[in-house]
């Protein structure tokens, strides 16, 4: 049996906030604003993950307004997450995701957090796949107001061939 679940989540850039990005501190004059570290890659993959699961969304499970959660790292909310999918005997057959932002440059940094999905998600690295795009002046993030970030993450009954 197989799942797929779509994520996506958006924040403003503000200053005197660490950019995280896939758990990556990236050198920054601004970062995200949000409850959280406000890691908008991994909460999309969270997001996706929940989605997959049909368990609705990630607002719905770690609320902004539970105090739980202020300046929460995100990855450790996608490891409570990963611990549900190994609890439903899924594991990540693969995850494809995009960051959308006109800057930083963010290709020196697409590896680090490639190996720091990978690793929460119990994976190989080859299966998890990172991009980042620009557009080209255009919306919030070609502004440089904020960044946003999609990911598609599937599914596979543990036991089931994922190769």
């Amino acid at each position: 049996m197989y799942r797929i679940g779509f994520g996506y989540d958006a924040h403003r850039l503000v200053e005197g906030r660490p950019l995280i990005l896939g758990g990556v501190a990236i050198p920054n004059e601004t970062g995200l604003e949000g409850h959280s570290d406000a890691d908008v890659l991994t909460h999309a993959v969270t997001d996706a993950l929940i989605g997959a699961l049909g368990k609705g969304d990630i607002g719905g499970h770690f609320p902004d307004t539970d105090p739980a959660y202020k300046n929460i790292s995100s990855l450790s909310i996608l490891k409570q997450v990963v611990a549900w999918v190994k609890e439903e005997e899924f594991s990540v057959c693969n995850l494809d995701s995009t960051i959308i932002a006109q800057a930083p440059r963010l290709a020196p940094y697409i590896e680090e957090m490639r190996e720091n999905l990978a690793a929460l998600l119990e994976t190989d690295r080859k299966r998890v796949n990172v991009k980042a795009t620009t557009t080209e002046g255009m919306g919030f993030p070609g502004r440089g107001e904020g960044m946003e970030a999609y990911a598609v993450v599937s599914l596979v009954k543990e036991g089931k061939s994922a190769s």
